[in-house]
């Protein structure tokens, strides 16, 4: 769909806009594949849509004209002239954020900067304050439009993730409080083998771990398209995936941070049985596996995502 603005070439030459391998850019310059990552976050009615480390803004361009409304967070300044030509086309449609994904609160930001969106009445009133207190808690100067209102309008991330701090992000997402998030979907951009690890069950084993374990209990992922290295300048050596994750309103009863240590535990010596990498645990692991109903002789990889949560849950209990 074409938008009037200079081709994306064009733009990247005039402002000098080389991607930096430090901050794992790698840029998309294919109006159809950023269409095609567009549709697939789609339909946008009454949407807003959080994009992580938009670069030129190739995807922002497409997410916008097709109908979402776009908050843009990107670390790196000398991108912002750029986006700011695409927020003068679409006049109060997008958002730019200047800072680090990774020591925002994305969500929070979403919540106090809404009226009225999913999630958001159940917020308590210590909570609001508390997010409004924040670094990434932005007042009426940031021109962010309220995200639904009456209508509740949805909101959703989508992004070709700076590959250098994907798994990072993701990570800190998933186990963000509190839960259901936000965020109706996620649609990412990830090295192909990141996709699969998020994807991945018991029966694969070599790309099932932690991640996978974290993915499989708060969300519903499933890998969309892949797409070759010649789409991106400079094209990585790799090929990648652009990966939907939907959030399970109704996960299994677990702390994120119990959950976390205990597939840290097990998946980071996942040669060993669980009798043994559980002992890092700090918690009698014979015990620990006991209560969780487990044989100990099994290995990390042999494991659910059911059976960690269980593992999860007694931990906490037998630390009291």
């Amino acid at each position: 769909m074409a938008d009037a603005l200079p081709p994306l070439r064009d733009v990247v030459a005039r402002y000098g806009l080389d991607a930096k391998k430090t901050l794992g850019q790698n840029f998309l310059f294919d109006l159809n594949l950023t269409a095609r990552i567009a549709r697939a976050a789609g339909p946008f009615d009454d949407t807003t849509v959080v994009e992580i480390g938009p670069g030129p803004g190739a995807l922002t361009r497409a997410l916008l004209a097709q109908g979402a409304r776009v908050i843009a967070v990107e670390r790196d300044t000398r991108c912002l002239p750029a986006l700011e030509e695409i927020s003068a086309h679409y006049p109060g449609r997008l958002t730019l954020v200047e800072g680090d994904a990774l020591e925002m609160d994305v969500a929070a930001f979403i919540r106090t900067s809404a009226a009225v969106i999913p999630d958001a009445r159940e917020t308590s009133d210590r909570e609001s304050r508390a997010n409004s207190d924040s670094a990434f808690a932005l007042d009426s100067r940031s021109g962010l439009r309220p995200v639904g209102n009456d209508s509740r309008g949805a909101a959703r991330i989508c992004a070709n993730l700076p590959y250098n701090i994907a798994t990072a992000l993701l990570t800190k997402w998933i186990e963000a409080e509190p839960w259901p998030s936000v965020f109706d979907r996620y649609v990412l951009m990830f090295q192909k083998e990141v996709a699969l690890r998020i994807v991945a069950t018991p029966k694969e084993r070599a790309d099932y771990g932690r991640l996978a374990v974290l993915c499989g209990w708060r969300t519903k992922a499933r890998i969309l398209f892949d797409v070759s290295p010649a789409a991106f300048t400079p094209p990585p050596k790799v090929t990648s995936s652009v990966v939907e994750l939907a959030p399970n309103p109704t996960p299994l009863d677990c702390e994120p941070r119990a959950l976390s240590r205990v597939t840290q535990a097990a998946f980071g010596q996942r040669r060993k049985m669980l009798r043994q990498s559980l002992k890092s645990l700090g918690v009698d692991a014979s015990a620990l596996l006991a209560a969780a109903g487990i044989d100990g002789t099994k290995r990390a990889e042999e494991i659910d995502v059911a059976g960690f949560v269980t593992l999860a849950r007694e931990l906490l209990r037998i630390e009291g």
